[in-house]
């Protein structure tokens, strides 16, 4: 993953914009970053089929916490 983002127009269907709705407003997102992090946890998860959804989104958050510099070492003992 590339430090820059691009960004490009594409269509989706009127039926994926409405499921996407509740869940963003839920979420505290906007529809585009709804539909993103589906397409993200979706291939995360053809990336891993045996890892149940919760871990997978788990990691999804975890490595966000990195990139935002929340890290805390662990302590053994």
């Amino acid at each position: 993953m590339g430090g820059s983002i691009m960004s490009i127009a594409i269509k989706l269907s009127d039926l994926l914009v409405e499921d996407a709705k509740p869940y963003a407003q839920a979420m505290h997102r906007s529809i585009p970053k709804q539909i993103e992090y589906w397409a993200r946890l979706g291939k995360v998860a053809e990336e891993n089929p045996d890892l149940p959804i919760h871990m997978l989104q788990d990691m999804l958050v975890s490595i966000e916490e990195v990139k935002a510099g929340n890290l805390n070492p662990y302590k053994f003992g």
